[in-house]
């Protein structure tokens, strides 16, 4: 079998608004969100909420974090997006209230069907659940669920659900041990 991209097609996958919108958020996303000052967590808050994010009270994130399609994206209140967290939010990414995403995290709810001779899109959902610490450079695989309290260690590539309360290190990311001792 061989692989023929000049067939791939994205004719079943629906950005979630038009071209204009996509095309209006990029410009924005590529000016006055990604020059406005450090410490303005309330006006990118703002742009974003514009654009369709569900984004909760105290959130802060940093100005040159990135938003494919922020419509996908609901962040929970007292949330922290560090510098350079992709969010690649071809399909939907849940962050939960009091998570930590660290700086160069990339979110990746997009692939391909390796089997695939016109190399198909498959996109599934990134959930972190309140509490979560994502720490520094980790990428996330698409269709992934980080429960509640848990951690991915710097550098880490999570490639299957991580449980609560559990910090999973790694390439793949596997279990080290748990992040609070549990109560008798």
């Amino acid at each position: 079998m061989k692989i023929d991209l000049s067939l791939y097609s994205q004719k079943e996958y629906s950005r979630g608004r038009n071209g204009l919108i996509v095309l209006l958020w990029w410009f924005i996303q590529g000016t006055i969100f990604r020059f406005s000052i450090h410490n303005m967590y309330s006006w990118r808050n703002f742009l974003l909420k514009l654009f369709g994010a569900n984004v909760g009270k105290r959130v802060k994130i940093r100005s040159n974090a990135k938003f494919t399609y922020p419509w996908k994206v609901s962040i929970g209140d007292n949330s922290w997006i560090g510098d350079n967290v992709n969010f690649y939010s071809l399909d939907e990414i849940l962050i939960g209230s009091n998570c930590v995403i660290s700086q160069d995290t990339y979110l990746c709810t997009g692939s391909h069907d390796m089997n695939d001779p016109y190399f198909g899109l498959i996109t599934k959902p990134i959930i972190i659940k309140d509490g979560a610490w994502i720490a520094s450079d980790v990428f996330v695989y698409p269709g992934i669920t980080i429960n509640e309290m848990a951690v991915i260690a710097a550098r880490s590539t999570v490639t299957k659900d991580v449980p609560p309360n559990e910090v999973f290190a790694g390439s793949p990311a596997r279990f080290v041990k748990k992040r609070f001792k549990e109560e008798a």
